[in-house]
């Protein structure tokens, strides 16, 4: 019985044994057949949707932390052509809301492309205006659920961020813009577009919104930090406008920097524009150099280059600051007649002397000493003719002319000596002068002071672009300009601080002759002499009161440095002096 019993159990095990591996060799079939791919395909596709994500761009702020460049949240106001039960009430509500015209909002809802479902009636709408928006399409749903027409059906608004600059026109050629595409244009927003807007992530995510938590994280784009001192530029700002209301200048440019450094600590030019307002543009500039000239737009500069050229014959030991000459008011080089600047001699002179009365002839008479390999090999090492690498878009290089070009002629060697026949940028000037404030060492200008990724602030270095001339040199023509200055009485003096500098007055070119009654007037000066903390340059461009930069330019300079010592709390000469002593 019990043998009997045994044989029954092994049967039912074997057959239960047989049915179970026929299920696994089924479910393994089934698992891997065409069907169950397109079925897992399906469910896939049911549970994820492929998405890309957009991050925040990354916003701008001065070093002291006010922004300059943020976002908000802006509408898309569209139909939904599918659920649309009114659109006469449409149609009303948007063109009393928005502005738009009644009958084309109707005709657009009512008579749409073949085959769309959905149509935008109006983008970038402000937040005020789309909330009215909202309200009003819930009220009118509540009255159409009693019977009170269709209501607002169908109207959609889509949320999105758009770029924003509270301080609307402050610092806007340095700032630069955003278009409606998202592309960044001028200044920072173009040469670090692709860090500010970050990087767009495209993933699968659950359309489940139990399942949110595995929607991946977006990092925003980078945000910037300036080496703009917002106060300062806003003060450079103001005494550009009214100086070109006091000298009758047709434009103007104001830059401040940090001669130790590179750091640019405002700039000012005009004209400017309201960068919430891009699309006015066309309107305001002709083309592009003239949204910031401090780096786009070169121009003879004139005298204010004969601090280079000085540099030069002091350090090639062509000249010490005692040699002395007999100008005689003018001299011939390359078969041209130079002259000084009021036609006239001047008799003997030292090189403080030189640069006290601006003299062409000086000038002259030092680049043919020097000769034009000299000459033009410490130009070439000031930066003439280069980019300074300034992280702007738009920078221009300007040109010096060199022997061996089809259009220098011998007579350059002597007019490239005070600025004339050599154009350059502000900004390249600036740079080149950092050499002699910065006791021989050349700074690369630069208008960002930190990066912030994820929480971590990264400061960027100051970069050092090489060393033209001695610290000897530098030192000795920082002094040599402090006493020109104070020699002849300037108008950029400021009591209190020893200030080293020189003006600018250069001729315009006009049809191919230089017209005397249109001028560019210039001051390039830095203090204090002894720590340089601050540079300034001024450009004003055809001023109708003078023509001369030493009674347009140097008072302006005079202006903004009294400003910048009081905002930078630079305490004078004496007590600072006093303070490093103890």
């Amino acid at each position: 019985m019990r043998q009997q019993y045994a044989r029954r159990t092994q049967v039912l095990t074997s057959a239960m044994a047989l049915i179970a591996l026929a299920i696994i060799v089924q479910m393994t079939r089934i698992q891997n057949s065409p069907e169950a791919a397109i079925f897992r395909q399906q469910a896939s596709n049911y549970a994820y949707e492929l998405r890309t994500f957009y991050p925040d761009r990354g916003e701008i702020y001065d070093r002291n932390g006010h922004l300059l460049a943020g976002n908000k949240s802006v509408y898309e106001i569209g139909v939904d052509l599918n659920i649309v039960k009114d659109p006469n009430a449409i149609a009303a509500a948007v063109s009393v809301e928005l502005g738009k015209d009644y009958s084309q909002v109707l005709d657009s809802i009512q008579n749409p492309p073949e085959g769309v479902s959905y149509i935008v009636l109006s983008d970038f709408v402000d937040v005020q205006h789309a909330v009215r928006l909202q309200e009003l399409k819930k009220t009118l749903e509540k009255q159409a659920a009693e019977g009170v027409r269709g209501g607002l059906f169908g109207l959609e608004f889509k949320s999105h961020p758009q770029r924003s600059y509270p301080e609307n026109s402050l610092a806007s050629n340095i700032i630069g813009f955003v278009s409606r595409e998202g592309r960044g244009y001028f200044g920072i927003e173009e040469k670090y577009d692709t860090l500010l807007a970050g990087n767009p992530v495209q993933t699968l995510v659950p359309t489940d919104p139990n399942k949110a938590f595995e929607i991946p994280r977006v990092l925003n784009g980078t945000t910037l930090v300036l080496t703009v001192n917002r106060d300062l530029q806003s003060s450079a700002e103001q005494i550009l406008d009214e100086a070109l209301t006091t000298y009758g200048a047709d434009n103007g440019t104001i830059v401040i920097m940090d001669p130790r450094n590179g750091e640019l600590l405002a700039m000012a030019v005009t004209p400017r524009m309201d960068l919430n307002e891009f699309w006015n543009y066309g309107t305001i500039y002709h083309n592009a150099t003239e949204f910031n000239p401090a780096i786009s737009m070169p121009y003879e500069p004139g005298s204010v280059t004969k601090i280079l050229t000085m540099a030069a014959a002091l350090d090639s030991g062509t000249v010490t600051p005692d040699t002395t000459y007999l100008d005689t008011g003018s001299i011939l080089v390359g078969g041209a007649n130079i002259q000084n600047w009021d036609q006239a001699p001047w008799g003997i002179q030292d090189m403080t002397g030189c640069l006290q009365h601006s003299l062409n002839v000086c000038m002259a008479t030092l680049s043919t000493k020097m000769g034009a390999g000299t000459f033009y090999s410490y130009m070439d090492n000031f930066g003439l003719g280069h980019l300074t690498g300034v992280d702007m878009a738009g920078e221009a290089a300007g040109r010096l002319k060199l022997p061996g070009d089809a259009d220098w002629y011998p007579v350059d060697l002597g007019t490239n000596a005070f600025g004339q026949g050599v154009s350059a940028t502000p900004i390249q000037i600036m740079m080149a002068a950092s050499s002699i404030a910065n006791h021989g060492r050349t700074v690369t200008p630069h208008a960002l002071y930190a990066m912030v990724r994820d929480g971590r602030q990264y400061d960027v270095p100051a970069q050092f672009a090489g060393s033209p001339v001695t610290q000897q040199t530098a030192d000795m023509l920082s002094g040599m300009l402090a006493v020109s200055l104070e020699s002849e009485g300037s108008l950029a003096l400021v009591p209190g601080y020893r200030i080293a500098g020189k003006t600018g007055t250069a001729q315009i070119p006009v049809d191919g002759f230089y017209d005397s009654t249109q001028t560019n007037a210039s001051f390039i000066g830095w203090g204090p002499v002894d720590d340089p903390q601050f540079m300034i340059y001024v450009w004003l461009e055809r001023p109708s009161a003078s023509i001369w930069g030493s009674e347009t330019a140097a008072p302006v300079f005079g202006q903004m440095a009294e400003k910048t010592i009081i905002l930078l709390d630079i305490p004078p000469d004496n007590i600072r002096q006093q303070l490093v002593a103890k």
